[in-house]
């Protein structure tokens, strides 16, 4: 036993050497013999636990963000294959399963779609380039594939301790996001038909293909060691929330988790009381259904920074799935923008502030997010409520419509 932990130890202190050295400058032919001299094979947790025990001594997720595509090429083929007796990629339905073809017609649009056309000769033919714009534009839909890894895996990953991975893929899939937006634009323009436009889509392409590769290589065997197949459920349940970029998904049934989820459903039916509040009081239904029918999406984080809970209205400005309760509200923004959360719910728990604004234009909605310190009547903090809503059209509100006025047109 002693000498299996000493070889563990002793493999993942060379992962985390080689990742320093990249660091430091060395290129990747510099350390791939000293890996492969090192050991065969890695398992993905062990790269995992490499990863976080760099950040735990201090390297900034931003540092291993960097360093993620230069070592996860020198781990390809290096990587344990980590699969279950039944491969749930191969079982229709399945999240990972979702996920795999997914990322196959991800990977068609890429080389049947986009590199057949991506020349200065190309180029300079009319219809080729069209077919070049058309191809790009298909890669939009990366983003709904994203977000179900963001909002959907990543929370599971967090749940079991694996917490250095998904900073570094949710960090470099908004990486991925701002380079395809800049390349849109580039051919939007469509002034930019040289050197420059191919080489930042190549380089774009090459990011995804990598992104493909550390999804179905590293995250997934993690996931396949840790969660529980009523977990792989409820992924596969929340997962229309947020949509699919493939065509008729069928739904995954296992039956044992059937039998699971008809005991906890059993459980919760037994809820059926009423919750009294100081100004009156609800059927559980009346207020589930009242908080859903607000014209705006509403989200609880509790005063140890965990999501209690958010309304389902039809229309939601983001996507929510119940994957999320009890998940640090850190841990749902991108890394980029995690600062600003802290420095929000800080200022809340210090009463420096009881508010705060935001708003962004996003796919022809005009989003107003606020923040507000919920407090008990002792002025205790007890946790950050978020409200979002799409306000484009009480800006286009003009005039006025008064309750008289409609009630004369209706006796004429």
């Amino acid at each position: 036993m002693s000498e299996y932990i000493n070889n563990r130890e002793m493999r993942q202190n060379t992962i985390k050497k080689i990742i320093k050295q990249l660091h430091e400058g060395k290129t990747v032919e510099d350390v791939k013999q000293q890996f492969e001299d090192a050991f065969q094979d890695v398992s993905a947790t062990e790269i995992s636990m490499a990863e976080a025990a760099l950040i735990a001594d201090g390297l900034p997720v931003e540092e291993v963000q960097r360093l993620c595509d230069v070592h996860a090429a020198v781990f390809k083929g290096s990587i344990e294959e980590i699969h279950q007796p039944a491969d749930p990629a191969f079982i229709p339905g399945h999240p990972l399963n979702v996920l795999v073809k997914e990322n196959k017609k991800i990977t068609h649009i890429m080389e049947k779609e986009i590199r057949p056309y991506l020349s200065l000769a190309k180029m300079d033919e009319k219809k080729e380039f069209l077919r070049l714009i058309e191809g790009v534009s298909k890669l939009k839909d990366l983003s709904v594939h994203y977000q179900k890894k963001e909002n959907l895996l990543f929370p599971y990953m967090e749940k079991y301790g694996i917490t250095a991975p998904p900073k570094v893929m949710w960090g470099v899939d908004d990486e991925i996001r701002n380079q395809l937006k800049n390349v849109m634009e580039m051919l939007d323009r469509r002034a930019e038909k040289n050197e420059i436009l191919i080489q930042k889509t190549e380089e774009l392409l090459d990011k995804i293909t990598e992104m493909i590769f550390k999804e179905e290589n590293i995250m997934v065997p993690m996931l396949l060691e840790q969660l529980t197949q009523e977990e792989w459920k409820t992924i596969a349940d929340e997962s229309p929330e947020i949509g699919f970029i493939i065509d008729h998904v069928p739904v995954w049934n296992p039956a044992a988790a059937q039998e699971e989820r008809k005991g906890t459903v059993k459980e919760a039916g037994q809820e059926s009381g009423l919750i009294k509040l100081p100004s009156g009081e609800f059927k559980v239904e009346e207020l589930t259904a009242m908080l859903n029918t607000l014209p705006f999406d509403i989200t609880f984080v509790d005063k140890d920074d965990e999501v209690k809970y958010f309304s389902e209205g039809k229309e939601r400005a983001f996507p929510r799935t119940k994957a999320i309760i009890g998940r640090n509200v850190s841990n749902c923004h991108p890394p980029a923008s995690v600062h600003i959360v802290e420095k929000i719910v800080d200022d809340f728990k210090t009463g420096r502030k009881d508010h705060e604004d935001f708003w962004i234009k996003m796919a022809g909605k005009y989003i107003l997010i606020r923040y507000y310190a919920v407090r008990d009547d002792k002025g205790e903090y007890l946790g950050v409520l978020e409200v979002t809503q799409d306000i484009k059209p009480i800006q286009e509100i003009t005039g006025e419509k008064r309750l008289l006025s409609e009630q004369k047109n209706e006796l004429e």
